[in-house]
C-alpha cells in the first residue's frame, strides 16, 4: 500500500476520522473534567485523585481488557469500548444537574473509564499492523498519519474545551465527549472492516509470558519503564495546568486550552516532517536517538515567571520534537512483538504505566496545595530529561548492535 493508498482506503480514513473524533472529546475531557473538580470542590488533591482514579481503572483491569482483545479483536474491542464509555461519561453531567453528584461517585466513573480504555488503547496499536501488514517503514508512515490526525486534538480539543467551558460550562463539554464516542463507534462499525483475531494458544494469554517477553526484549525492557515514567511525568503536568492558570493568571480557561494545544500543534508539524520527509530517509531507532532529549529539554521553561506565549512556545517545541520520534517509536514497539502475543504484551505494558502514573498524581495534588506549582514544574523538566535520555542512549546501543549483527554473521 502506497502514501496514496492510505488516503483512499476507507477503512482508514473512517479509522482516522473515528480516533480524531473521540480523542478530541477526550482531550476535552482532560481539561473539563480537572477543571471541573478543581472549581466545584477547590482542592488540587481532589482534582488529582479523580484522575488517578482513571488510571487505577487502566491497572487493574488491564490484564482481563487484553484477553478481551485477543477474543475479540481489535474492530470489536474498540467497539465495546466506544458504546460502554458514552453513556458512563454521561452519567457525570447527568448527576451534577439532578440529585447531586458525590465525590465517591466520580471518583467510580473515573475508575470505570480507565478500565474501559484500557484495551481501547491496546486495540489502537492493533489494528494498524491488522490493516496494513507487517512492514515497519508502512506502518511507521501509518502511525505517523494517524498521530498528525489526533495530535491535531491536542490542538483542538484542549482549546475548544477551554473556550467552551468559559461559555458553557465543565459539565456540558462533558455531554459533548459523549457523544463523539457514539460517532466514533458509527464510523468503525460502518467503515472498518473485520479481522479475525490472531490465533492464540493458551500460553499466549499468560500474564507470564507478557512479562517474560518485556523482560528479554534488550529494546523493550528499557523502552516501556521508561515511558511509563515520563507519562507519568506529563500526567502531573496536565492536572498542574489549572492550578498554573488560576494562579499565574485568573480564572482563563482558554489559557489552559492554548497551553495544550501548543503541543499538539508541534506535535503535528513533527508528524507531517517524519511523514513527508524522515520516513524513507532515516532509520527510526536513528531518528529517536537524535530527537529524543528534544523533547524534555525546552521543558525547563516552564517553571520560569514567564507569560502565556512564552510558555505555549516551549511546549510547541517539545511537540515538534515528539512528533518526529513517535511514529517510531510505536511502529518498533508494535512490530517486535509476535502477532499472537500482542494483546497479551500490550496489556502487560498498559498495566505497568497504569501502576506507575498514579503515583505521580498521589505526589502532584498536596505539593500543589501546599507549595503551588514551581517544585512540581521543576521536577516534570527532570523525570522527563531523565526518561528521554535513557530512552536516547538505548535506542542507539540497539542501532548499533542491528548494524554490527550483519557484518559478524
Amino acid at each position: 500500500m502506497s502514501r496514496r493508498d492510505l488516503f483512499r482506503s476507507r477503512s482508514v480514513v473512517a479509522l482516522l476520522g473515528a480516533e480524531v473524533i473521540s480523542t478530541t472529546g477526550a482531550q476535552m475531557t482532560w481539561i473539563a473534567l480537572p477543571w471541573f473538580v478543581l472549581v466545584t470542590t477547590g482542592s488540587a488533591t481532589k482534582m488529582s485523585f479523580v484522575v488517578a482514579a482513571e488510571l487505577i481503572g487502566v491497572a487493574v483491569l488491564g490484564f482481563p481488557g487484553g484477553r478481551l482483545l485477543g477474543r475479540l479483536g481489535a474492530r470489536r474491542t474498540m467497539l465495546l469500548c466506544d458504546g460502554a464509555r458514552a453513556p458512563l461519561m454521561l452519567v457525570i453531567p447527568i448527576l451534577h444537574w439532578t440529585t447531586g453528584l458525590s465525590f465517591a461517585v466520580l471518583l467510580i466513573v473515573a475508575f470505570l473509564l480507565g478500565a474501559l480504555a484500557a484495551p481501547y488503547f491496546a486495540a489502537q496499536k492493533v489494528i494498524v499492523p491488522e490493516l496494513l501488514g507487517e512492514d515497519e517503514k508502512r506502518v511507521s508512515e501509518a502511525n505517523a498519519l494517524f498521530q498528525a490526525a489526533t495530535r491535531t486534538t491536542l490542538l483542538l480539543g484542549p482549546a475548544l474545551g477551554g473556550v467552551l467551558i468559559g461559555v458553557m460550562g465543565a459539565t456540558s463539554v462533558l455531554v459533548i465527549d459523549a457523544s463523539t464516542y457514539i460517532v466514533s463507534f458509527v464510523l468503525v462499525a460502518l467503515f472498518v472492516p473485520q479481522r479475525p483475531p490472531v490465533k492464540q494458544e493458551k500460553e499466549d494469554r499468560s500474564i507470564r509470558v507478557g512479562i517474560r517477553f518485556i523482560a528479554r526484549d534488550r529494546l523493550l525492557r528499557v523502552w516501556w519503564p521508561s515511558f511509563a515514567v515520563g507519562d507519568a511525568a506529563w500526567n502531573a503536568f496536565f492536572v498542574t495546568v489549572p492550578v498554573l492558570v488560576l494562579a499565574r493568571f485568573g480564572h482563563e480557561p482558554q489559557i489552559a486550552g492554548w497551553l495544550f494545544a501548543a503541543f499538539g500543534i508541534g506535535a503535528v508539524l513533527g508528524n507531517v516532517v517524519f511523514f513527508r520527509f524522515l520516513a524513507n530517509r532515516f532509520e527510526g531507532l536513528a531518528l529517536i536517538a537524535t530527537c529524543a532529549m528534544g523533547q524534555a529539554l525546552p521543558l525547563w521553561l516552564l517553571w520560569l515567571p514567564i507569560p502565556p506565549a512564552a510558555l505555549a512556545a516551549a511546549l510547541l517545541v517539545s511537540g515538534i520534537a515528539n512528533g518526529l520520534v513517535n511514529p517510531s517509536l510505536h511502529a518498533i514497539t508494535t512490530l517486535r512483538v509476535p502477532p499472537p502475543l500482542r494483546p497479551n504484551v500490550f496489556a502487560t505494558s498498559m498495566v505497568g504505566w497504569a501502576v506507575v502514573n498514579p503515583l505521580g498524581l498521589f505526589i502532584t495534588g498536596p505539593v500543589l496545595d501546599a507549595f503551588g506549582t514551581t517544585p512540581v514544574l521543576i521536577g516534570f523538566a527532570a523525570v522527563q530529561t531523565l526518561a528521554m535520555s535513557v530512552i536516547s542512549v538505548a535506542s542507539a546501543r540497539e542501532l548499533g548492535r542491528q548494524r554490527l549483527e550483519p557484518a559478524l554473521s
